[in-house]
């Protein structure tokens, strides 16, 4: 089984690594995890207009910082998969995530896209979008989106989580 475990850093992200440690076994799953930068995205606003002959140096060590928090996350997850016996590999595109998770989904190619989802609503959702919904809409292959527990369930979850670390 090829997992494609897309991650940002959240708590359903989180939820998400955990998912993949809890339903797949690691002798028989290769797990690639992933974690798109938008960098331009990242980029302080000033950055972005910024003129004379410090703004290249800005904006290149804006997008350097944001690839190395890239890779410090795909490595912090990566270990902790490595500590339940899987053999994962890592990767930070330099792209869009709607983009990203799916176009590795289909070049590597994965069986599962394992996600998180913020549950964004209203005008959050239509301005940031949602990469969980374009990418069930457009991936090569199934997908399990693992949303966040109800605050008592989460409890429950995080002190279990607390019990086995």
């Amino acid at each position: 089984m090829r997992v494609l475990l897309a991650v940002d850093g959240s708590a359903c992200s989180d939820m998400a690594v955990q998912t993949v440690i809890d339903r797949f076994h690691p002798v028989e799953t290769q797990v690639k995890v992933l974690h798109a930068v938008e960098w331009m995205r990242e980029m302080p606003l000033c950055f972005q207009y910024a003129s004379g002959p410090t703004a290249g140096h800005d904006v290149v060590e804006s997008r350097n910082k944001s690839f190395e928090r890239a890779r410090q996350l795909v490595e912090r997850v990566a270990a902790q998969l490595e500590f339940k016996g899987f053999h994962p590999s890592v990767s930070t595109p330099d792209a869009d995530p709607r983009h990203a998770i799916v176009e590795a989904a289909r070049g590597w190619p994965a069986d599962v896209i394992v996600m998180g989802s913020h549950g964004r609503r209203g005008l959050d959702r239509l301005l940031i979008g949602s990469v969980a919904e374009a990418v069930v809409r457009h991936a090569p292959c199934s997908v399990d989106i693992v949303r966040m527990p109800a605050v008592a369930d989460r409890e429950a979850l995080q002190s279990r989580h607390a019990a086995d670390r």
